[in-house]
């Protein structure tokens, strides 16, 4: 038999079991248990990129100071930083701007050096199509060449059971590196007029970038690509409007996918 104060605990109890379950009071214990899952794959995908984002700041802020040399002013050129976050599109558009080139030739021009985005875009799609088209035309606005580097090396080989914790690792490589391009892009622009034409700050932005990329050369087809690609470059310099990137890109795209075919056949007959 049940007293007046145990049927009291019991109705709580009842109650908070109630409550628990309803959608306008989530267990505390959901909101707590997920939130900090979330927020540590964000924090795992910031330290990734602290080291890579090295590079990220010295080529962003050469980038600044270029397009203030090239002739544009510093209102124009903190327009293209906040609006085109794409280095090698920038540097490719200003020669041509420069030079007064038709506004389709520019457009083309920097849509042959970011087309490998479209095989990024492709092979980051099954990650994230779960998200609207809204969400995902923001990362795709917000990626760049090490988010989808660092994760393809996290998920690329083991995606995670849960979908949005790719979508958090990616944020955590995304954002960091999106904020560090914008801040040192615009201090170069604003540091352009303090600049003397004589220092090489191209090849510093070079350095930086190899300093990032040779450590991730791990695997033979890796190698084959990017010693294809780094020939035909070189090769290709003396095409117009840089088709040798172009070129670079296809060649090692071929050479890389041949090679990991080949090392994948020589895995089956072991």
């Amino acid at each position: 038999m049940q007293t007046g104060g145990d049927v009291g605990e019991d109705s709580q109890r009842s109650s908070y079991r109630t409550r628990a379950v309803t959608p306008g009071n989530p267990p505390q214990n959901f909101s707590r248990s997920r939130n900090p899952a979330r927020w540590q794959l964000f924090l795992a995908g910031f330290r990734d990129v602290l080291g890579p984002m090295v590079a990220t700041v010295t080529w962003g802020f050469v980038t600044g100071i270029a397009m203030v040399k090239s002739g544009l002013s510093e209102l124009m050129a903190t327009i293209m930083t906040l609006t085109v976050f794409a280095g090698s599109a920038q540097l490719t558009a200003l020669p041509l701007l420069e030079a007064s080139a038709p506004l389709w030739l520019i457009f083309a021009a920097g849509f042959v050096v970011n087309i490998r985005f479209i095989i990024f875009g492709a092979a980051l799609y099954p990650y994230v199509r779960h998200l609207s088209w809204q969400r995902r035309l923001g990362l795709g606005y917000l990626s760049a060449d090490m988010v989808f580097v660092l994760f393809m090396n996290r998920y690329g080989e083991h995606p995670a059971k849960n979908p949005s914790d790719h979508i958090w690792y990616m944020l955590g490589v995304a954002i960091p590196s999106w904020l560090s391009w914008m801040i040192f892009s615009l201090l170069g622009v604003v540091a352009s007029g303090f600049m003397p034409d004589s220092w090489s700050l191209e090849f510093a932005a070079i350095l930086a970038l190899l300093g990032v990329v040779i450590p991730l050369i791990k695997t033979r087809p890796m190698v084959v690509c990017m010693a294809v690609s780094g020939v035909v470059a070189w090769a290709g310099q003396p095409l117009p409007l840089r088709l040798g990137l172009l070129l670079a890109v296809i060649a090692g795209i071929i050479a890389g996918v041949m090679a990991e075919t080949m090392r994948a056949g020589g895995k089956g007959k072991r």
